[in-house]
């Protein structure tokens, strides 16, 4: 079966960076356009990145543009997310999800058909 798990997460400071990391299995990954999605205590969750299925287009929300970078290796059936200058509001539990949804700039959670478990981001003031 399809499976997406997320590693990296963790505890780090204002300013400093996390690289997350998204291994698939149990599908044909260059099939699928890629995305990080975000979500915090008691908020609804909400999206980060996408990557094209080859991943030359990279689409982001505006609150991330400029710190972090989406990447694929299709080689590797992996997906990744630099995070750079953190900031507290970027603590959330990240997950990464798989569409085969037509389109490069795939925004919507519904519009993703895999989804991992998340890995805890937390950063610290």
């Amino acid at each position: 079966q399809v499976q997406l798990v997320e590693s990296g997460g963790g505890l780090v400071q204002a300013g400093e960076s996390l690289r997350l990391s998204c291994a698939a299995s149990g599908l044909t990954f260059s099939y699928y356009a890629m995305g990080w999605f975000r979500q915090a205590p008691g908020k609804e969750r909400e999206f980060v990145s996408t990557i094209s299925r080859g991943g030359g287009r990279t689409y982001y929300a505006d609150y991330v543009k400029g710190r972090f970078t989406i990447s694929r290796d299709n080689a590797k059936n992996t997906v990744y997310l630099q995070m750079n200058g953190l900031k507290p509001e970027d603590t959330a539990v990240y997950f990464c999800a798989a569409t085969y949804t037509p389109g490069d700039y795939v925004v919507t959670s519904s519009d993703y058909n895999y989804w991992g478990q998340g890995t805890q981001v937390t950063v610290s003031s």
